[in-house]
């Protein structure tokens, strides 16, 4: 829906105690999929520019620390056209908004059809246009299934290795602020976009293990966003993945 009702103050009251107590941080969001700021259709753009503003709002409400939004689609025009429209639309959407901590995550794709952002070098091309159109700070958000389906052959050791070293050279590991373990099941340059439980799909056992002991990425908050078929399936994929690696950090999230 493009309707969101905001949250009950008290209620981020509470979040916030609950979260100072028991140090649970960082908090991300997930954007609404229904939010394409690089489209060119007057409805749609409209419509994500509003969305993304609530969004931003609600953030800054709860005190979150990331905001993890999707490039969009391109569709009818060039990828170049598309990544203008979106850093725009952003920029239109942020307009006079201000946030001490809040901090937008691009998170990669798996590239079906016109979606933006399954290369690094896309996603680079908009932090660098945003940083000169925006106030917002911009960082990124990796998903493993994305990954491996838009062709980082991140389930090998040595496609890891130099998914890693592209990663660092193109984004800067710095700037990855979190991780979506997923498993995907499709295979590698699939392009399609369909996640699994850990260890169930095309990266696998052995694919996570490597993963998750990289010691580039062990500073990393990693979020489950894996199917979720029955009531412990977040719980099992959360221990599969400390059973790979005991000291990884790991939580769990819904993207609904």
């Amino acid at each position: 829906m493009w309707r969101a009702t905001p949250p009950d103050p008290e209620d981020a009251r509470r979040l916030r105690r609950v979260r100072a107590k028991l140090d649970l941080t960082p908090l991300a969001i997930h954007c609404n999929y229904l939010i394409n700021l690089a489209s060119i259709d007057p409805v749609i753009r409209a419509r994500s520019v509003s969305a993304f503003r609530g969004e931003l709002d609600r953030a800054r409400m709860i005190g979150a620390e990331y905001l993890v939004l999707h490039p969009g689609s391109h569709r009818d025009q060039t990828i170049e056209e598309g990544i203008h429209q979106f850093v725009h639309g952003v920029a239109e959407a942020a307009r006079g908004f201000k946030a001490a901590k809040l901090i937008l995550l691009l998170e990669g794709t798996a590239g079906s059809g016109s979606a933006i952002g399954s290369r690094f070098e896309e996603l680079r091309a908009i932090r660098d246009l945003a940083a000169t159109l925006t106030g917002l700070p911009l960082a990124y958000c990796l998903d493993t299934c994305h990954l491996l389906a838009a062709g980082y052959d991140i389930a090998a050791a040595a496609g890891l290795r130099q998914t890693l070293a592209e990663a660092a050279r193109t984004l800067g590991i710095e700037n990855i602020r979190l991780i979506h373990a997923n498993d995907s099941k499709t295979p590698l340059g699939s392009r399609r976009d369909r996640h699994e439980n850990i260890g169930e799909g095309y990266i696998g056992v052995e694919g996570f293990r490597r993963i998750l002991r990289q010691p580039r990425l062990r500073q990393i908050p990693f979020i489950l966003e894996t199917p979720a078929a029955e009531e412990n399936d977040d719980r099992r994929n959360l221990e599969t993945l400390k059973t790979l690696c005991p000291k990884s950090r790991t939580t769990t999230a819904r993207s609904s």
